[in-house]
C-alpha cells in the first residue's frame, strides 16, 4: 500500500498546481486522473481548446474582412475546418504535455483511475474492474465542475451540444441557437458566427453576462449585434424536437406568454457548470455538501473530514482557472504549515471575444446594493491614439473608486486586449491601490494601457485626451 504526504483527486488547474507547490514544499505527492490524458477540463475541452478556435476564427475573419482596409490585397480565405481543428488538437497536445512533464520534474506520481475517498487518509483508485487503496495524511478534492443540462433536453454532442460538443463540430451550422448568454455561449457564438454561421442566444434574464457591470454588458451586447447576434432575452428554452432537416426549438417569455418555434441546425446548451462529485463517496466519507452540492469547506480550504480539503470548482466561488491555481497554491501551503491565502476581491474575469471584456472588483451595481459612495472615471477607446491608428475603437475603460478614500474597488474594460489590460488593476489593488497612484503611473505611449491611465484620471475629472 502506498504511503503519501498528499494525494489530489483530479488534475485540473487547481489539481496538478496544488500537486506542484506541495512538492516544491517537499511533500510525496500524487494525483488522480480518471481521464486519459491530464489537464482536466480547461486544457482538454474548456479554456485552451476554446482560446485555439477564438484566436483561428478571428484570423480568418480579420483575413476576410479587415485586410484591404490596411492596404492588404489577399484573396478570399477558404474555410478549412479539419486543418482548423487540427490547430486546435495542437495545442491540446502541448498543455496536455507540459503537465506530463511538471508531475516528472516535481517527482509526483500520477494515478490513472476514478478516485473515491474511503475514510480519513485512504483513497482507492479504480481503472478497469481493478481498484487499488493508498494512504495519504492529507487528500485535496479538485475535481472541478460539469456541464449544466437542461431539464427536457438531451445532449447527443452530434446536433443539441454542450460546451465539449460545441469545440468539435464537424461543420458550420447555417444556425446555430446559443441556449445561455453568459461567457461560454458569447465566446463559442462568436467562433462560429465568424466561421459563417447565423446566431441566436437566448437568455433567461433581461441582459447578457450575468454579473458583470451592467453599462459594460450593454455597450458589448450593441457590438455582438453589429457583428451579427441576435439576442432573445427574458426568454426560456422549453424543448428542442428534431426532425430530418432542423432542430425545432420552443421559445417562450420567461414571464410567462406565447411560446414561438425556432429552427436551428446546432443547439448549443450552455447555461452554467455543476461541481462534479460523482463517485468521490463523500456522502459515505463524511463529506459535508451544501445546497447546491458544492463541497463545504471552512476558510482554510478544509471539509467535514479531517485531513481532507477542496479547491476550484467544486467549491463556492467564480468558476474560474485561475481561481482554483490560487486556492490550490493556498491549500498546499497551509498544509505545509504556512499562511496560504486567496484575496476573492481581486480574482479578474475575462470574455475572450473580439473585442474582449475584463472585469475585477465590484461592479456598480454591487456598489449601489452596498451603500458605497464612490466615484467613476470612464475613458473611451475612441480617444486612444493607438486604438485609432489600429481602427479598434470599441470600448472604453470604467474605474470605479471609493469616494472618500480614492481606493480602487472595481475595474471594468470592454477594448482589444482588454484581458491583458486588466492586470495592472489587479496588481493596483492587491497593494490597496488609489485611482490617484494609477493616474500618476507613467505609460509607455502609444498603447492601448493609456487608456487604463486616463480613465484613472478621470475619477478626479482631469483625463486629458477627453
Amino acid at each position: 500500500m502506498a504511503t503519501y504526504d498528499l494525494v489530489v483527486i483530479g488534475t485540473g488547474p487547481g489539481g496538478y498546481v496544488c500537486a506542484v507547490r506541495a512538492s516544491q514544499l517537499g511533500m510525496k505527492v500524487a494525483v488522480v486522473e480518471k481521464n486519459a490524458t491530464l489537464g482536466g477540463t480547461c486544457l482538454n475541452v474548456g479554456c485552451m481548446p476554446s482560446k485555439a478556435l477564438l484566436h483561428a476564427s478571428e484570423m480568418f475573419e480579420e483575413a476576410g474582412h479587415s485586410f484591404a482596409k490596411m492596404g492588404v490585397s489577399v484573396s478570399s480565405p477558404k474555410l478549412d475546418l479539419p486543418a482548423m481543428m487540427n490547430f486546435k488538437q495542437q495545442g491540446i497536445d502541448g498543455n496536455v504535455k507540459g503537465v506530463e512533464f511538471l508531475m516528472k520534474k516535481n517527482k509526483i506520481d500520477v494515478l490513472k483511475g476514478t478516485g473515491k475517498i474511503i475514510g480519513t487518509g485512504k483513497v482507492e483508485v479504480s481503472a478497469d474492474g481493478k481498484s487499488q487503496v493508498v494512504e495519504t495524511k492529507n487528500i485535496v478534492i479538485a475535481t472541478g465542475s460539469d456541464i449544466a443540462r437542461l431539464k427536457g433536453i438531451e445532449i447527443d454532442e452530434k446536433r443539441i451540444v454542450s460546451s465539449t460538443g460545441a469545440l468539435s463540430l464537424e461543420k458550420v451550422p447555417g444556425r446555430l441557437l446559443v441556449i445561455g448568454a453568459g461567457v461560454i455561449g458569447l465566446e463559442l457564438g462568436s467562433v462560429w458566427r465568424r466561421l459563417g454561421a447565423e446566431v441566436m442566444v437566448v437568455e433567461f434574464l433581461d441582459r447578457i453576462l450575468p454579473g458583470m457591470d451592467g453599462e459594460i454588458a450593454k455597450q458589448f451586447q450593441r457590438i455582438l449585434e453589429k457583428q451579427g447576434f441576435a439576442f432573445k432575452l427574458g426568454s426560456k428554452v422549453t424543448g428542442v424536437e428534431a426532425n430530418s432537416k432542423a432542430l425545432l426549438a420552443k421559445i417562450e417569455p420567461a414571464a410567462g406568454g406565447a411560446a414561438e418555434t425556432i429552427e436551428a441546425d446546432v443547439v448549443l446548451v450552455c447555461i452554467g457548470r455543476t461541481p462534479y462529485t460523482d463517485g468521490l463517496g463523500l456522502k459515505e466519507a463524511g463529506v459535508a455538501l451544501d445546497p447546491r452540492g458544492r463541497v463545504q469547506i471552512d476558510p482554510h480550504f478544509a471539509t467535514s473530514l479531517k485531513g481532507v480539503y477542496a479547491i476550484g470548482d467544486v467549491v463556492a466561488g467564480p468558476m474560474l482557472a485561475h481561481k482554483a491555481e490560487d486556492e490550490g497554491v493556498a491549500v498546499a501551503e497551509i498544509i505545509a504549515g504556512q499562511a496560504g491565502h486567496v484575496n476573492y476581491d481581486v480574482i479578474p474575469g475575462v470574455v475572450y471575444t473580439t473585442p474582449e471584456v475584463s472585469s475585477v472588483g465590484k461592479t456598480e451595481e454591487e456598489l449601489k446594493q452596498a451603500g458605497t459612495a464612490y466615484t467613476v472615471g470612464k475613458f473611451p477607446f475612441t480617444a486612444n491614439g493607438r486604438s485609432k491608428v489600429n481602427q479598434t475603437t470599441d470600448g472604453f475603460v470604467k474605474i470605479l473608486a471609493d469616494a472618500k478614500t480614492d481606493r480602487v474597488l472595481g475595474v471594468h474594460i470592454i477594448g482589444i486586449e482588454a484581458g491583458e489590460m486588466i492586470h495592472e488593476a489587479c496588481v493596483l489593488m492587491e497593494f490597496g491601490g488609489s485611482a490617484e497612484d494609477l493616474a500618476r503611473t507613467c505609460h509607455a505611449h502609444p498603447t492601448r494601457s493609456e487608456a487604463v491611465k486616463e480613465a484613472a484620471l478621470a475619477v478626479g475629472k482631469r483625463a486629458i485626451h477627453m
